[in-house]
């Protein structure tokens, strides 16, 4: 069940998505009726990566609550640039570059959030209202209200400050303004009351909440949730082939679930509670099954399922724990070529002639040196012999040659040594 209106604080600290909030015991008070709540989206790619879903997930919890989510996609402050968290200046993008980012991410939200009913998600474009701004009504209205005493306080201001080479430009300090305007925009127009970010946006909440009381005289508050860790000291959402996104055009449905299912034990817990919606009693559940035995991974498959399951949908996510499930004993055949291209995309490949397959076929033993799971014809014959290597799932011996009737879709075999050691032939 999801939580109640009252309860939405409470939900958010039980999963671990609280790090700083204004006035907690008046916010919570306030939240105790239905409230619209606002997070903004630099639009600086065409998707979002996986550290972005903290503050959906905000929305998302928000919205179980019986409050109204409102995104507010950057098409304004996506020009200028958030200094917030960065060390250099950003590269200024394009008009055309931001509209195609702000397109890109859009399909997220509608996915994550329930656009429909009483509460259903709200998305704008804070270009419709900054974009109306003159630079004396920006002086005037909202600089007015701004003291640089205080600016050069933030934390991400005075460490560029104090950076003799970098510096910060005008435009990249201003940046807290524009932001602050965006939420009494939204309190004028749209009763939004509460914003809620990552912790790195801490000082432009307060800026926002505090020019709200200072032009209407009305409360504001915001809550943030605390920067993801690994518990090994490397970044969250980052892995050897890049960065984890959360549209499949840019990481498949399959890798997001390898990404999940390779979690270090100590952070299995943590992630169940802040990227899942499973309730507490079953994450609990799994915990408790999770610190008896984390070798089973049973955690781990549960964790992967239903991350990947939001994000990309339940038939995406069961293909990929089908994938992952074949994979792993072998029984790769029985896959849909999407599925096997996906499961296979960063392994070892190779091409190689179709016509080499035909008469007598192509011998194990040159092959597995050709593309290197043997280092010479004797230990490949070695391998061969002891039953360490499988051809599409079957195990095969020196004297099984490969012929067109082992081609998996009509082009593709899956030469495996050992457990861990795949390659992918491509006969074409």
């Amino acid at each position: 069940m999801p939580p109640s209106r009252h309860d939405y604080l409470e939900e958010l600290r039980w999963r671990g998505l609280i790090h700083q909030a204004t006035d907690e015991e008046a916010t919570r008070a306030h939240l105790a009726e239905s409230r619209h709540v606002y997070c903004g989206f630099d639009p600086t790619a065409d998707s979002l990566t996986i550290g972005n879903l903290v503050p959906i997930m905000m929305l998302v919890h928000a919205q179980r609550a019986g409050h109204r989510p409102v995104v507010v996609m950057g098409g304004a402050t996506g020009l200028i640039g958030d200094p917030s968290g960065k060390s250099a200046e950003r590269t200024l993008q394009t008009r055309e570059m931001v509209e195609g980012n702000l397109h890109g991410q859009r399909r997220i939200f509608e996915r994550l959030l329930d656009m429909s009913g009483p509460h259903g998600a709200v998305i704008v474009n804070n270009l419709d209202w900054i974009g109306r701004l003159s630079f004396i009504d920006a002086l005037r209205d909202i600089g007015k209200h701004f003291s640089v005493n205080v600016m050069i306080q933030k934390e991400s201001v005075r460490e560029r400050l104090h950076n003799r080479d970098q510096g910060i430009s005008y435009t990249e300090f201003s940046y807290q303004l524009l932001q602050a305007y965006d939420f009494l925009h939204l309190r004028r127009e749209l009763g939004v009351t509460v914003q809620v970010g990552g912790s790195d946006q801490w000082g432009n909440i307060v800026a926002g909440a505090d020019l709200v009381r200072r032009v209407l005289g009305e409360d504001a508050f915001g809550v943030t949730a605390p920067l993801v860790t690994k518990a090994d000291g490397g970044k969250f959402g980052k892995t050897e082939s890049g960065a984890i996104w959360l549209t499949a055009d840019r990481t498949s449905p399959y890798a997001m679930y390898q990404f999940w299912l390779n979690a270090d034990d100590r952070d299995v817990p943590r992630f169940l509670r802040i990227f899942t919606l499973l309730p507490r009693a079953d994450v609990d559940a799994l915990i408790d099954v999770h610190a008896m035995d984390p070798g089973a991974r049973t955690a781990h498959r549960a964790l992967a399922r239903a991350a990947t399951a939001m994000i990309h949908g339940d038939d995406e996510a069961q293909a990929a724990e089908k994938a992952a499930a074949a994979l792993f004993s072998g029984d790769v055949a029985s896959l849909p070529e999407a599925s096997l291209r996906e499961a296979f995309a960063e392994a070892p490949s190779s091409d190689h002639s179709r016509a080499l397959l035909g008469g007598e076929g192509v011998s194990l033993v040159d092959l597995l040196v050709e593309v290197g799971l043997a280092k010479s014809k004797r230990e490949s014959r070695e391998f061969l012999a002891n039953g360490s290597v499988s051809v599409n799932g079957e195990k095969v011996g020196p004297d099984d040659p490969l012929t067109p009737a082992r081609l998996l879709h009509g082009g593709l075999i899956l030469l495996r040594r050992g457990k861990k050691n795949w390659h992918v032939t491509r006969w074409g």
